[in-house]
């Protein structure tokens, strides 16, 4: 096996996994959680879809968003699970460098889709609290359907060139990569050539997706708050702010690992190699499995339509 991939053709190199670096021993334990976890995300996932499809009474705009949600997740987990499962069930460590970029090309597509879902999200509930009587004709099904297009056009779009810009680049490091997974930061620093190019425009994608997403989204609960405290009835403000809970939790949950990882990638140089790899999997596998769960939990009329569904 080749230690430097271009030292050989480019079409026949490939990567090595690392999956959790000094737990190769106890690879086959590591894997109970992390088939748990796939289980959990695939499951609950399918299931929303599920009743969201065959429920007429939840075929509103907060739900289409939310199955919209739970397509992304469930790609999301897939892309991720593809090769993670692979390291610590059959420790299948190789990966061709064609497809760590596929991988790293659905990764970050799915990622910054995820973030224009719960973006779009924010705005339904800013448009249901805000101007409620014109809630149902401002969300029509042909504009929701043009909204969930925009974010998998912008998704792919801002994601596209990275696989061509890491192809241009010779790779002279050790092509061991810390990870059981596929991602442009840590593939892009093992090339020897001049990657600044790739960095300002990684740096410029992340920007101009997850962290304006999240601008965004603050800024919607923002208005939605200064409509909530003009309501007069305290029953009324509470009962509008409950709408949003399942949300939050879902904002949360994506976004705080996900910006973190960020931050300790480009500049953590000082902290723990094992702390990224660990925010890394909390960041890409935790919101797929949490999600569902959130929405079953905190919507009432999704929740008794799924205790419905099982008591038939």
């Amino acid at each position: 096996m080749m230690s430097a991939v271009n030292d050989t053709k480019f079409s026949s190199a490939v990567f090595l996994f690392t999956g959790i670096p000094g737990k190769e021993n106890v690879r086959l334990w590591i894997s109970v959680p992390f088939c748990l976890i796939y289980v959990i995300s695939i499951v609950g996932n399918s299931i929303i879809l599920f009743i969201i499809k065959t429920d007429p009474s939840l075929h509103e705009p907060m739900y289409i968003f939310l199955s919209m949600l739970a397509i992304t997740d469930l790609g999301l987990s897939t892309a991720t699970m593809s090769t993670t499962l692979g390291i610590f069930l059959f420790n299948a460590r190789e990966i061709s460098v064609d497809a760590c970029f596929a991988q790293l090309f659905f990764i970050h597509s799915l990622s910054y889709i995820e973030s224009s879902v719960l973006l779009l999200m924010a705005f339904d509930r800013f448009v249901a609290i805000s101007n409620p009587l014109r809630y149902a004709s401002i969300l029509t099904l042909p504009r929701i359907a043009k909204m969930g297009l925009v974010c998998v056009l912008r998704g792919v779009a801002v994601v596209f060139p990275l696989p061509f810009l890491l192809k241009r680049f010779q790779y002279c490091q050790a092509n061991v990569l810390t990870r059981s997974y596929c991602l442009h930061t840590e593939v892009m620093k093992m090339a020897c050539s001049d990657i600044r190019v790739s960095s300002i425009y990684g740096f410029f994608i992340t920007v101009s997706t997850v962290v304006l997403d999240s601008l965004l989204i603050l800024l919607s609960y923002v208005m939605i708050l200064k409509t909530v405290l003009s309501i007069a009835s305290h029953a009324e403000c509470v009962r509008a702010l409950s709408t949003c809970v399942s949300h939050l939790c879902a904002v949360l949950i994506f976004y705080t690992p996900g910006i973190g990882l960020s931050i300790v990638q480009r500049f953590g140089n000082s902290s723990s190699p094992l702390l990224q790899i660990l925010m890394g999997y909390v960041y890409l596998l935790v919101p797929p499995m949490m999600n569902p769960i959130v929405y079953s939990v905190k919507s009432k009329h999704l929740r008794a339509r799924i205790i419905r569904a099982f008591k038939k």
